[in-house]
């Protein structure tokens, strides 16, 4: 069963062929990291319009990548939320032309469900039930998950994602956009102890807070005028991993949970990978990460949780609207 999966929730146009679920015959993705970087950030009217550019040739050399046409795919996945509303309408809208054309059934997907059932296109698969940390630009949530569209959040940023916070301190530091990759590779050539940013801890309770520990890095770069960029990022990077850490693990333990997956474009950080590892080993917890590009934001997750969406006979009508705000916990 090949479905064919679009992804428009920020600023990267993604289409992807996916057989079954998990084996990705085709995944196409356009970065506009080009177009946002001297901005330091995205800028949604400008990325509605590269999707609107975008959307047809990338779908279109999904298509002859996989060396398929319309009349081999079982159903249209989409991504209809949480994201961007401007360009959310664009892939919604171009999924639904394409679904009612060729007469092919259009299954939504939220693009958090997305993230989690990642792992399912990759060896070895996570057996259920497991933990999920879900971190990236927009997103930073842990979820409890029994199955196949059984989601429990257990604990989401009260404010800024870590990943919103990684290019907020890399715009303070001048490094540029998108900052967790910059941060990531200065920090190697820093202290990680050189300075003591706050770990911001909400007591008894799953939660993340990454704003404060923006402020400090503001106030200290405010206070200190010979400061080592290399210092800040590693001691600001490593303080947003022990929270990531602590909060992911205790989650797992509370809920009894042996097994963690982690999916996001932060997902990809190089110290919060080796350091999940290593004190995952320690509670005898198994963590399984994604490769770089499964990561970020692809469509290849779209068309994998869509195929098992589409098996559960849960179809989506042509009436279909993006949803900017979409909790997973909300998600039927």
């Amino acid at each position: 069963m090949l479905i064919l999966g679009i992804d428009t929730s920020c600023d990267d146009t993604s289409a992807s062929i996916v057989e079954d679920g998990t084996r990705i015959v085709s995944n196409i993705v356009t970065s506009q990291d080009d177009i946002h970087r001297k901005y330091g950030g995205i800028v949604p009217e400008l990325a509605s319009r590269q999707h609107i550019e975008m959307i047809w040739p990338v779908v279109d050399e999904a298509m002859k990548k996989a060396g398929t046409d319309f009349n081999d795919i079982s159903a249209v996945a989409v991504c209809y939320g949480p994201g961007l509303i401007g360009s959310l309408l664009i892939g919604v809208c171009f999924a639904k032309s394409l679904a009612y054309v060729n007469k092919i059934p259009l299954v939504a997907v939220n693009h958090l469900e997305g993230h989690i059932l990642s792992s399912f296109l990759e060896e070895p698969v996570p057996e259920f039930p497991f933990t999920a940390l879900v971190v990236s630009g927009g997103h930073t949530s842990i979820y409890k998950v029994d199955d196949f569209g059984k989601y429990t959040e257990l604990g989401r940023t009260r404010d800024d994602a870590a990943g919103e916070a990684f290019d907020k301190v890399a715009k303070l530091l001048g490094l540029g956009y998108p900052g967790g990759p910059f941060i990531d590779a200065l920090s190697e050539k820093g202290n990680y102890d050189a300075i003591s940013f706050p770990r911001p801890i909400i007591q008894n309770s799953n939660d993340f807070s990454f704003s404060g520990l923006k402020t400090a890095v503001l106030t200290y770069l405010k206070k200190n005028q010979d400061f080592k960029k290399e210092d800040i990022a590693a001691s600001f990077q490593l303080a947003v991993v022990d929270v990531l850490i602590e909060k992911t693990i205790g989650a797992a333990k509370a809920n009894g949970l042996e097994k963690i997956v982690m999916a996001g474009g932060v997902s990809a950080n190089r110290m919060l990978r080796e350091m999940m590892l290593k004190r995952a080993s320690e509670e005898k917890i198994r963590v399984y990460l994604l490769s770089q590009n499964l990561c970020t934001d692809n469509a290849a997750m779209i068309a994998s949780a869509g195929f098992y969406r589409f098996k559960q006979g849960k179809e989506a009508g042509f009436d279909l609207n993006p949803e900017a705000y979409l909790p997973l916990g909300n998600f039927q």
